[in-house]
C-alpha cells in the first residue's frame, strides 16, 4: 500500500527556516501524479523569495508550510539561494503557473479529474475553464468554484469538502494567494482526498485577466519588477520590503553557514 511516506519526494533544505524541495518540473509532476493514482493526499505550494520571507517571519506558517510533501523553488532567487547554500546544482526553477500547466496536460491525456478552488471571482473562474479546455480538450474538469473573500462558516467549508471529494477530483488546484491558499491546504490535509496545489496568482495567468512576464525577466529573477510596474499600488511595498527582507536574511545565512563551516575545519582530529 503506498502511503505519503512511501512516496520518494524531493530532498528538502533550510532557507530561512523554511523547508524548500530541491527539485526540478520532470520531478515534482512525477511524484503529484504517482500520489494521485495512489489516492495519497499530499500538498505542494510554490515558495518565491516573497513566500519564503512570510513563511520564515511567521512560525505557524513556517510549521505548516514544512509539513507539506513540496515546497518549490517558484522563484529564481530561491533558486540560486539553495544552489549557493548547498550546491544543489538546480537547473531550473519550478514555477507554480508552469506546474499547473504541465499537470493539466497530462491530465487531460490521462484523463485524471482536477478541481479548481479560487480566483478573483466567477468571471476569471469561467474565462479559466474556458483556457484550459481550449488548451487541452477533453481535460475533466470535476468541479471549480470561486469562494468569498470572507472566512467561510464551518458549514460552508464542510459543504466545500464534501463537493470536491465527492466530484472524484484527484488534483485540487487552489489559487487563493499567498498565505492564504497555504493555511487552506494544511487545514484540509485529512478531510481533501486529492493532491492540493497552491499555485497563487496561476488562475489569473492562465485565464490571461493577467500578464506574465516576458521570459528573459523570468529567467534573471526580474518577475517581480514586471509584476511591480504591473500593479505598482498592490504590489509595490509587498515586494520592495520582503526583497530586501530576503537578500539581508540570505547574507546572513551565508555568513553563519561560512563561519560554522571554519569551525568544523578547525577542529583537531583525534589522534
Amino acid at each position: 500500500m503506498t502511503t505519503a511516506t512511501s512516496i520518494r519526494w524531493p530532498s528538502r533544505f533550510d532557507l530561512m527556516g523554511v523547508a524548500v524541495s530541491a527539485t526540478n518540473y520532470q520531478e515534482t509532476v512525477d511524484r503529484l501524479f504517482e500520489a494521485a493514482h495512489n489516492s495519497v493526499p499530499a500538498i505542494a505550494s510554490f515558495h518565491a523569495a516573497h513566500a519564503v520571507v512570510c513563511a520564515s517571519s511567521d512560525k505557524e506558517l513556517q510549521r505548516r508550510v514544512n509539513s507539506f510533501n513540496i515546497v518549490a523553488p517558484d522563484g529564481q532567487p530561491v533558486r540560486w539561494a539553495l544552489n549557493v547554500l548547498y550546491d544543489t546544482a538546480m537547473q531550473e526553477r519550478v514555477y507554480g503557473p508552469e506546474t499547473m500547466r504541465r499537470v493539466c496536460e497530462r491530465a487531460a491525456v490521462k484523463n485524471v479529474p482536477i478541481y479548481l478552488y479560487g480566483g478573483a471571482n466567477q468571471e476569471v473562474l469561467d474565462k479559466l475553464i474556458a483556457e484550459l479546455q481550449s488548451r487541452f480538450p477533453g481535460i475533466p474538469i470535476a468541479g471549480a468554484e470561486s469562494p468569498p473573500f470572507r472566512p467561510l462558516t464551518p458549514q460552508e467549508d464542510a459543504a466545500v469538502v464534501e463537493r470536491i471529494n465527492a466530484s472524484g477530483a484527484k488534483f485540487v488546484f487552489i489559487g487563493l494567494g499567498s498565505p492564504k491558499q497555504e493555511h487552506f491546504a494544511y487545514e484540509h490535509r485529512e478531510s481533501i482526498k486529492g493532491v492540493q496545489l497552491c499555485v497563487g496568482a496561476a488562475f489569473d495567468f492562465h485565464a490571461q485577466t493577467k500578464k506574465m512576464a516576458p521570459a528573459w525577466m523570468q529567467r534573471n529573477g526580474l518577475e517581480w519588477l514586471f509584476r511591480v510596474c504591473s500593479e505598482p499600488r498592490r504590489l509595490g511595498k509587498r515586494y520592495l520590503t520582503t526583497n530586501s527582507i530576503f537578500a539581508y536574511k540570505f547574507a546572513r545565512q551565508c555568513l553563519k553557514q561560512k563561519v560554522l563551516s571554519r569551525k568544523r575545519e578547525t577542529v583537531p582530529s583525534e589522534a
